[in-house]
């Protein structure tokens, strides 16, 4: 219960700081004698702030089929039937996490099966989840690793790298399912 009002706390703080501004932006003309750029000034704040924070909350709804194009991309994964997006969620403030499901056509998901399973890192018995971060020797430096797999519900390709000293290293999953038509995309930065 301690971590949701220390949350508030910081909510109500920023949201006193945005407050502050925009009342600056129109006390400082105002005081200068020019009432009128002092309201269009505070206007302009807080129509900015309130987009900010509306962009904020409804982060996962701005989330569009050219972004997970893109998202896969960086896989090496490229949908090249339509899709749909099945859910989009992202979030966490010391440990950032992006993850989305989508229905993709079978002929997509027959393509993609066979590019897992022909790659050269590609381990054909069937395997519990694997967590690469604990196999990489130092999280904060190194090699890049690579991993494709298939559990007994999915065909997982993995990647884990890391971004340099002081830097959280990045781990994405793709997961496409055997008995549906669904792929899944976690980024997590942990």
């Amino acid at each position: 219960m301690d971590i949701f009002f220390f949350y508030i706390l910081i909510l109500i703080v920023v949201l006193l700081i945005m407050a502050g501004i925009v009342w600056l932006g129109y006390w400082i003309p105002k005081r200068r004698g020019n009432k009128k750029l002092g309201k269009v000034i505070a206007g302009i704040l807080a129509t900015g702030f309130v987009l900010l924070i509306l962009a904020y909350i409804f982060d996962d709804y701005l989330f569009f089929k050219s972004d997970a194009r893109k998202n896969l991309a960086e896989m090496d994964i490229e949908l090249v039937d339509g899709f749909k997006i099945l859910s989009n969620e992202d979030g966490g403030l010391m440990d950032y996490y992006h993850t989305f499901s989508l229905e993709i056509s079978g002929k997509d998901k027959e393509r993609l099966i066979d590019q897992i399973k022909s790659s050269t890192d590609y381990t054909d018995s069937i395997q519990e989840y694997r967590y690469l971060p604990s196999e990489a020797e130092n999280r904060y430096e190194g090699d890049t690793l690579k991993v494709n797999y298939q559990t007994e519900r999915e065909y997982r390709k993995e990647i884990f790298y890391p971004n340099g000293q002081g830097y959280t290293p990045t781990y994405k999953i793709v997961s496409i399912s055997k008995s549906k038509n669904e792929l899944k995309f976690e980024h997590i930065l942990d």
